[in-house]
């Protein structure tokens, strides 16, 4: 019973994480119609980030801070020196993303060296839960936690702000929001830097869970583009519930059927792009 509970807490918390890195993806590609392949690249500088900050004597929260900032500039710097000079050009959009994502990694490996960095978890945190006769790691459970509060904070801001009114509406039909005097360019950044900010929170509280090392980037990326093909694009709900799906198809495959996890895992999207090519919650979607 003991391990069932806690491969099914591995897959919520999994979830967590793909939630904090797909929903960002999901939403600029719904905006922008650009496959941002650097968005595994951003989750990856994030856990590096979480790793030297707590390595110099500050807490995760602090680190977290730091990544959610730096990640957001970075992803602010990416959108506006390079993918906006490639116009309506998307195959060299994705082409100049795929190339940076590799530039991300070895700059990365230049740096902190090609061993893992473990993230140590935080002290108030490190101490096991005990309910209903069951064990269950504290932090795993806090992840959980942040996931749901901040997709509910998403849901505010996408269905209750002016931002997020533009934003459905760029997602929705970009040239009737050009029409109506949307500032396009601003929307853009504005989203890729939310998206990049929510993908460096996501490493960061993925540290110590994943640990940081050369590859994580690849490791979760295609896990984002999976959310992202079953939820569709610019769906927060898709986002959400493909998340945890993909966190619980990829847990408890490999522990039941390691030699098959892999076909496990991507069977759902043959069958999701065969029958929804838009996303089971796609916009417009019946």
């Amino acid at each position: 019973m003991q391990i069932w509970a806690i491969q099914t807490l591995n897959s919520l918390a999994l979830g967590g994480l793909l939630f904090m890195l797909s929903s960002g993806f999901a939403l600029i590609f719904g905006l922008m119609r650009v496959a941002n392949l650097t968005h595994g690249s951003l989750f990856m500088i994030g856990t590096y980030v979480a790793a030297i900050t707590v390595r110099a004597g500050h807490n995760l929260l602090v680190a977290a801070i730091a990544a959610m900032v730096c990640v957001g500039v970075l992803g602010g710097l990416v959108e506006r020196l390079i993918l906006r000079r490639l116009g309506n050009h998307a195959q060299g959009q994705v082409l100049a993303t795929l190339g940076l994502s590799f530039v991300a990694a070895d700059g990365c490996l230049m740096l902190w060296g090609g061993d893992p960095l473990p993230v140590q978890t935080p002290a108030l945190l490190q101490a096991p839960l005990h309910l209903f006769g069951l064990t269950f790691p504290m932090y795993r459970l806090v992840v959980l936690a942040i996931a749901i509060v901040s997709a509910l904070l998403l849901y505010l801001l996408i269905e209750r702000t002016r931002l997020g009114a533009m934003i459905r509406a760029g997602v929705d039909d970009m040239d009737m929001a050009r029409a109506l005097g949307i500032p396009v360019p601003r929307l853009f950044t504005a989203v890729f830097c939310l998206g990049a900010a929510l993908a460096g929170m996501g490493g960061v509280l993925g540290g110590p869970i994943l640990s940081v090392y050369p590859g994580l980037d690849m490791d979760m990326l295609p896990l984002a583009l999976l959310v992202l093909i079953l939820g569709g694009a610019g769906s927060l709900l898709g986002a959400f519930a493909g998340s945890f799906f993909i966190g619980f198809l990829y847990t408890f495959g490999q522990v039941l059927f390691p030699d098959l996890a892999y076909v496990i895992l991507f069977l759902p999207m043959v069958v999701a792009i065969a029958l929804r090519p838009k996303g089971l919650f796609a916009a417009g979607e019946a």
